[in-house]
């Protein structure tokens, strides 16, 4: 997406957003309030853990934290471009939580800055990229014109990361390149929608009108649908290969929900809910990762002091919290079983627990539902968008953020099988926080009601009415 030569910047008053964020800094300033007087009153030192559980000076962390959402609030603004304003608040919000939550934490958990201070860092290059992205994409011909090459890209890095990856408690998930380092299957997920929209948008036609009849059973049309599901199975048996399962249902989740979106075919649901069945019980016989996975989750006080203790302690730490929770500060979600009832790995796969101890049944739901309003701005952008592809790629990248939290929140209360995959803006890790920038940047961007557009494509009745649904 570029930016047009000649193009004149005209300020719009952005009145929704600004008061939206007015809302959002009240409620993070009363949370740093009462984070910094549990600290004044019971301070929390954790033996054999580096560093301590105060980190950097709340207030100034969140100031900044502060300055940048206004900041980024003035240079849309100054774009002049009549684009969503629900959305940059929305996922401040969670941003700012994030940061009270990585403050209050043990700060020796990240080297170098600590914790808070480095999760700031990274949150404000989210922010930078939403805002650089939203004010500056003026097209998608970039995107829809090379989906074939952004593919193959990202598969590319995730067969790099398999071969030369770091490997970190049995998972070969982080790439290093000289002084950058990441996890390309965070960056893969938008890859693949893009890709998933282009592909479908162009086909959406002949998948939704044929079929391959197999005696009583209508079959998707196989020759159609063969280059998309390839392309899918091929970065999936990486990641499963990985043993990332997170990112692995994440992209199995979304493949199948963008198919239905774009044809409005449920049988095509049922016959992948069928295939995953199936693929899951061989994974379970056949890779003990994914046995030992299941066995935690359909009874994790089996070995509530080995492998189900992660579990076993974020339940508890639930059922601490209770409606209104114990306060910010107040919990237990240290890390390393110090003190007891902490949380190993807290900071990236279990922030959900430990909000939920701190600020209850209440505040769990008040964050689940801002990334409800995520998936709702999405669909709504998706419902209005000028053609398929970008109709497609707005679904598709509302839902990697809505069922990327769903899986690790589900995975927190037991539902579903932990899986290691971050909650979106919460957990700690610059590339799920920049890579999740990029998202909201290209759905602001997306929502532009004055984009310049690629010559319009026959109207798609079906498509159009279930994403009008959707957003409803």
């Amino acid at each position: 997406m570029m930016l047009p030569t000649g193009r004149r910047f005209r300020p719009r008053a952005r009145r929704r957003e600004l008061g939206l964020l007015a809302v959002a800094a009240v409620t993070l300033l009363a949370g740093a309030f009462s984070l910094d007087a549990t600290r004044r009153l019971s301070p929390v030192v954790i033996a054999g853990v580096e560093g301590t559980a105060g980190g950097p000076n709340v207030g100034a962390a969140l100031g900044v934290y502060l300055a940048a959402l206004v900041a980024a609030h003035f240079v849309l603004v100054a774009a002049g471009r009549r684009t969503d304003q629900i959305l940059l608040p929305t996922v401040g919000l969670l941003g700012g939580i994030s940061l009270l939550l990585m403050v209050r934490l043990p700060q020796g958990l990240a080297g170098g800055l600590g914790l808070g201070t480095t999760q700031l860092v990274w949150l404000v290059g989210s922010i930078a990229i939403i805002t650089a992205v939203s004010a500056l994409a003026r097209n998608d011909a970039w995107l829809r014109r090379y989906k074939y090459t952004w593919a193959a890209f990202g598969i590319g890095l995730l067969l790099l990361t398999f071969i030369l990856g770091r490997e970190v408690n049995g998972q070969r998930l982080t790439l290093a390149i000289g002084p950058l380092a990441g996890q390309p299957s965070e960056l893969l997920k938008v890859i693949l929608v893009v890709f998933l929209a282009g592909y479908l948008s162009e086909n959406r036609t002949l998948l939704v009108e044929q079929s391959t009849r197999l005696g009583p059973l209508h079959l998707p049309p196989l020759p159609y649908l063969a280059p998309m599901v390839a392309m899918w199975a091929i970065a999936l048996s990486i990641v499963v290969i990985q043993r990332d399962l997170g990112a692995a249902l994440l992209f199995f989740a979304v493949f199948l929900l963008l198919l239905y979106i774009a044809t409005g075919r449920a049988s095509f649901v049922v016959l992948g809910l069928m295939a995953f069945i199936a693929a899951g019980a061989v994974l379970y016989e056949v890779v003990p990762h994914v046995r030992t996975r299941v066995d935690i989750w359909i009874d994790p006080f089996a070995s509530a002091s080995g492998a189900g203790y992660q579990v076993v302690q974020a339940l508890h730490a639930f059922g601490r919290g209770g409606i209104l929770g114990t306060g910010l500060g107040a919990g237990l979600p240290a890390v390393g079983g110090l003190p007891p009832g902490g949380i190993p790995a807290l900071h990236t796969d279990f922030p959900l627990a430990a909000l939920g101890e701190e600020l209850g049944l209440i505040g769990v739901l008040a964050i689940l539902g801002l990334y409800l309003v995520v998936i709702e701005r999405g669909l709504r952008i998706a419902a209005s968008a000028a053609d398929d592809f970008r109709a497609i790629l707005a679904a598709g990248l509302s839902l990697v953020i809505g069922v990327q939290a769903f899986i690790i929140a589900a995975g927190n209360l037991k539902l579903i099988p932990l899986t290691g995959i971050t909650l979106p803006f919460i957990s700690y890790g610059g590339s799920s926080l920049l890579t999740n920038g990029l998202v909201v940047g290209l759905l602001i961007a997306l929502s532009d009601r004055g984009a310049e557009l690629p010559a319009p494509s026959p109207p798609a009745r079906g498509l159009r009415g279930l994403l009008d649904r959707g957003a409803a």
